[in-house]
Order: structure tokens, then sequence, then C-alpha cells
């Protein structure tokens, strides 16, 4: 339990560490950040309750007003803007990279950190990023999908350094890749 509770704390540090990095914001207004490399290392590091959990404890404190957020933000007012569903993604999205992770031991495991990187950091996140940008937005899908597609070859980037740091972690301490215990 105590084992659980530091990785969840430790996994929630590494998110906002991610967003001490420069962040590079659009013409649309949302922000290109790494804290997303951090969503998906929750998921495929810690597994799907755990990597949602740390999830959960970063938005936690960012709704209580720590800047947390790449570019210093934090508060309920990141909750309101029309990119606020990449937020509400955040644990789904480590969830289901956890859940991948987690039901497919047959594969190698950086292979199997890329899948689930891939199903969870993208496919889910922008499942759930790209409804809500609509609805706050008041845009139709194709211009919501034109506003993300910026995004798609950094993401997908992300995916590939999040396999390798997986695959690299197992590699030399495996009991380290908790998805995988």
């Amino acid at each position: 339990m105590e084992r659980n509770i530091v990785f969840i704390a430790l996994f929630a540090g590494l998110i906002a560490a991610l967003g001490l990095l420069p962040k590079l914001t659009l013409v649309s207004g949302i922000p290109i950040t790494a804290q997303s490399l951090g969503i998906m290392l929750c998921g495929t590091i810690l597994g799907a309750k755990r990597g949602a959990l740390a999830v959960i404890l970063f938005l936690s404190l960012t709704a209580l007003g720590l800047p947390l957020l790449a570019g210093g933000r934090g508060g309920l007012g990141v909750f309101t803007t029309p990119w606020a569903g990449f937020l509400f993604g955040f644990p789904v999205a480590a969830f289901f990279a956890g859940y991948v992770m987690e039901h497919t031991r047959k594969i190698p495991v950086g292979f199997a950190a890329g899948i689930g990187s891939i199903v969870g950091g993208i496919f889910v996140l922008y499942g759930i990023a790209i409804p809500y940008y609509m609805l706050s937005a008041k845009v139709d899908l194709g211009q919501a999908a034109l506003t993300m597609i910026p995004f798609m070859p950094g993401d997908i980037i992300k995916a590939v350094f999040a396999s390798l740091i997986v695959g690299s972690v197992y590699k030399s301490r495996p009991n380290a890749i908790l998805s995988r215990i």
C-alpha cells in the first residue's frame, strides 16, 4: 500500500516536472506540452488504476491552484477553457494505456508500451478532447479535427519516447514496471 502511494505521488510529480519544459501555444490557443508524455508513462509503468490515480492527484493539486501546468498555470480556471477536454481526458488516457499494458503480456514490453501510449495517450485522449472542444468552442467536427491535427506528430513522438523509456526501464529493472507485475 505504501509503495503504491509513493509511486502515485512520484508520477504526479513527474507530470508536473514535464510542465517545466517550455510550452508552445498554437494559434488555436491550445498549448503543446510534454505533460502528455507523463500521462503515457503513468499508465504504461504504473498500470491502469495507479496511473489514473497519479493523474487525478496531479489534476487535484492543479485545481487547488498550484501552478503545475505548462507555463505555470493552475487553479479552477484552467478547467473552463476549450482545451480542458485534454485535462479531463488525462486520467482516462492513463487508465487505458495501463489497461493495454496489463493485457498484452505476450508481446515485448516496449512494443506494448507503444501500443498502450497510442491507444490511451492519443486515441482515448483525443476521443475526449475533440468533443469537448467542439462544445466549448462551438465548432463542428471538421474544424475541431483541423485544430487538433498539429498535435498528432508530437504525440506520436511522445508515444515512441514512452515505448523506449518503458522498454529500457524494463531491461534494467523489470519489477519497476508495475503494469507487468
